[in-house]
């Protein structure tokens, strides 16, 4: 464990928390976690850095971001495919985006399919592709000559309501939501992904002393509920209606959403969290994902918990605690971290190089947190080096691989039945038999060590390489580098089907069991 600076409450809080029942369960280096990172495209935040960027550079850009983050460990992308009523991908439901090709509704120029490529350069490396669209948010600006035609705001004005200077699409009508559940049908039909994901964005956060104008729709859908109670039902409603059409189209594409990190305030209700923040999930975003989680229509939670650890009134080691207690067993808890605040807000606590590091450590004494999130991408883009060299040499010194989420989890008894398995001067060759499984392949993890009776493949520092199968032939193939294997003398090979459960090892002695091409 590296010896950290200003850890004096971290340390007296994990001391608490493993005296009051919260036992650091998860070793230093886990070999299950989920590692995941923002990639946002609204207003080219991360990717493209230019909109009017040829192809070539931005697809040079975008695969930069994926070995940078790949080198550091990283195993998920969370990439903004649907940030204004636009899209990354050629749909008729959609204009293109303008911060792609410069102006909305211009394709791409050689023109292709944006995320079909972004998905296969994900997979190509290890990573989850997690799809993210912002439902709700129609424009950026009121500049509605900048719009394309074909953007909902011209087809359908009704459905757009103006607020704090932008256009959001009014969740309480019906035909916006069957709209925007079309979209995220068509994404998870079309698209080999991994999950769809949703941000914070529900209602808009609010501006004080203007009210959201949806009078007249609460007036014809109201019911007799109050109007917070009417709001959170709309958008519960919609939840539960995005849940089941994934399931019913793909129900291994996982469905995840990263709210705002404080649900309600203690001072509002006991059940909340003990912060005093401006503005919550509850009561300002209409937003309740405990009910989400209670009804099991999310497969993963991410919680936004942007604060410094010791905050004075919104902390993060008190939302830690407050999600770890209150989040069902039936929903994977990740947390999501802010790397844009380093060096660069008026809590002085982000210029420690270790608040970081140090939040991971705290993610990993509660049992039930499973890894976390950060936004955004371009924050370890050649920025916050030293942040970046403790999580490559101490938080992130090895691979790991995502725990399935509750909801997909099941025991694989197959293994890999290997054909064969050759060598030449530079690579080992392996083939293996197609698993009789009811669901596909993802994965090949190679694991190796020194000799056979040393192979655990619950180390991590053992994990040599994740190779995507992207063929479901009769038998699969892969080529493993002889260098990965200096040193040691043994493999082992497991599949991770689409649902990310890992099978049993397959355990080779290459000293008695390869052939010499």
């Amino acid at each position: 464990m590296i010896l950290k600076k200003s850890l004096l409450f971290p340390t007296i809080y994990l001391l608490l928390c493993t005296i009051i029942g919260h036992a650091q369960k998860r070793e230093m280096h886990p070999k299950n976690e989920f590692r995941a990172v923002w990639i946002a495209t609204v207003v080219n935040i991360d990717w493209p850095k230019k909109s009017t960027d040829s192809v070539e550079k931005q697809k040079a850009d975008f695969i930069d971001i994926l070995d940078t983050y790949q080198k550091l460990n990283y195993n998920a992308v969370i990439v903004q495919i649907r940030s204004v009523g636009d899209a990354l991908y050629p749909t008729i439901l959609a204009p293109w985006s303008r911060y792609l090709t410069g102006r909305e509704g211009k394709e791409p120029n050689p023109n292709y399919d944006v995320l079909e490529w972004m998905i296969t350069e994900a997979h190509t490396r290890g990573f989850e592709f997690h799809a993210w669209l912002n439902p709700y948010r129609a424009t950026f600006d009121l500049k509605t000559e900048t719009l394309s035609p074909n953007h909902d705001y011209y087809k359908h004005p009704e459905w757009m309501i103006e607020y704090g200077g932008k256009y959001y699409y009014n969740p309480a009508l019906p035909e916006v939501q069957q709209h925007l559940t079309s979209i995220v049908e068509e994404v998870v039909i079309k698209y080999d992904i991994d999950a769809i994901h949703f941000d914070d964005y529900f209602y808009p956060y609010k501006i004080k002393g203007i009210e959201f104008n949806d009078t007249a729709s609460y007036q014809k859908f109201g019911n007799g509920l109050s109007l917070p109670d009417w709001r959170r039902s709309n958008v519960t409603t919609f939840v539960k209606n995005i849940s089941s059409s994934i399931k019913k189209l793909k129900p291994w594409v996982q469905f995840g959403i990263s709210p705002f990190g404080v649900w309600r305030n203690k001072s509002v209700d006991p059940k909340g969290s003990d912060t005093v923040s401006g503005q919550t999930n509850y009561d300002d975003l209409y937003a309740d994902p405990i009910d989400w989680m209670n009804n099991n229509w999310i497969d993963y939670i991410v919680p936004q918990l942007y604060w410094s650890i010791d905050h004075k009134t919104v902390s993060y080691a008190k939302l830690m605690k407050w999600w770890s207690e209150n989040t069902p067993s039936n929903t994977a808890l990740y947390i999501g971290n802010c790397t844009y605040k380093i060096r660069a807000d008026s809590d002085k606590h982000w210029n420690n190089k270790f608040e970081i590091p140090n939040q991971i450590d705290l993610t990993r004494s509660y049992e039930n947190v499973q890894g976390n999130g950060f936004f955004s991408a371009k924050w370890f883009m050649n920025k916050n080096q030293d942040v970046v060299k403790i999580l490559k040499e101490y938080e992130y010194k090895y691979p790991a691989l995502p725990l399935p989420v509750p909801n997909f989890k099941k025991t694989i008894t197959e293994t890999l039945a290997i054909n064969s398995i050759t060598k030449d001067t530079a690579n080992y060759y392996i083939s293996f038999q197609k698993p009789k499984l009811l669901s596909k392949v993802r994965y090949i993890m190679v694991y190796g060590a020194k000799d056979a009776s040393k192979i655990n493949i619950n180390d991590a520092s053992q994990i040599l390489d994740k190779i995507a199968v992207t063929e479901e032939n009769e038998a699969f193939n892969i080529e493993v580098p002889d260098y990965k294997m200096i040193g040691k003398t043994a493999f082992a090979f497991t599949f991770v089907d689409y649902y990310a459960n890992e099978s049993p090892e397959t355990i080779i002695d290459l000293q008695v069991e390869t052939q010499t091409k």
